[in-house]
């Protein structure tokens, strides 16, 4: 952009109207299209724009101006500016969120709090565009509208991309791994909870049942031999006497 005039389209029109430049020395100059150069001169393109004088502005030299008119083949060079116009820095903040999403940050920030604790108070601002007392209040459940809160992907409410999301998560999981949660580990293998083995452990309120019972006729038969035993005491006594 530093090579390219200051409105390029309003000095394009000045430089029709007011000079006898070819289009094509037109369009260089101003980084435009020779065609587009031309629609302008036919007055299908850039209608109702005010030329803009380019020597008045401190882009070019007139006498520069007046070489190039007389050379069909020779370039206007852009003049650097008399005025030095500082570069505007990125301003640092809370990322800007429209009104009619703002009532959504809660439900994400609740959302990012419990499905990636590993995530600092810096990052989830720069994520929803939030405050750390914001923050706070919905991990202290404090937040005056905690009982209605929703928690919801911030992705899906449009307050940040997917791949700004996974760039936070994954700076925060190099930073500190031990807070990441391994979900994989949270579960067990499909083998091991359908096996045989685990079934049974499931069901195995209903196995006392049988030990009982067993336990139980080991005691009667006992009970029953010990009788008989007495009983034919006594008759062999009987028949002694």
């Amino acid at each position: 952009m530093a090579n390219t005039p200051l409105m390029p389209k309003a000095t394009a029109v000045w430089l029709v109207d007011n000079t006898a430049l070819s289009f094509t020395q037109i369009a260089n100059f101003c980084k435009l299209h020779p065609l587009e150069v031309k629609a302008i001169a036919d007055g299908e393109a850039a209608q109702g724009i005010k030329g803009l004088d380019p020597v008045l502005t401190g882009q070019i030299n007139r006498d520069e101006l007046e070489k190039a008119q007389n050379d069909p083949n020779y370039q206007l060079t852009l003049q650097g500016s008399r005025v030095g116009v500082p570069e505007t820095s990125k301003r640092k903040g809370p990322r800007y969120t429209p009104v009619s999403r703002r009532q959504d940050r809660p439900n994400a920030i609740l959302w990012l709090v419990r499905n990636h604790p590993e995530l600092k108070d810096t990052q989830i601002i720069r994520l929803v565009g939030t405050t750390k007392p914001t923050i706070a209040a919905i991990r202290d459940r404090t937040h005056w509208n905690s009982s209605n809160l929703t928690p919801s992907d911030p992705v899906t409410l449009g307050l940040c991309g997917q791949l700004e999301l996974d760039m936070e998560v994954e700076k925060a999981a190099k930073a500190s791994p031990h807070q990441v949660i391994n979900r994989e580990e949270m579960l067990s293998p499909v083998d091991d909870t359908t096996s045989e083995e685990a079934l049974a452990a499931a069901f195995s309120f209903s196995t006392p049942a049988p030990e009982k019972k067993e336990e139980e006729e080991e005691i009667d038969a006992d009970a029953v031999f010990a009788k008989l035993n007495s009983l034919k005491s006594e008759s062999t006594e009987e028949d002694e006497d």
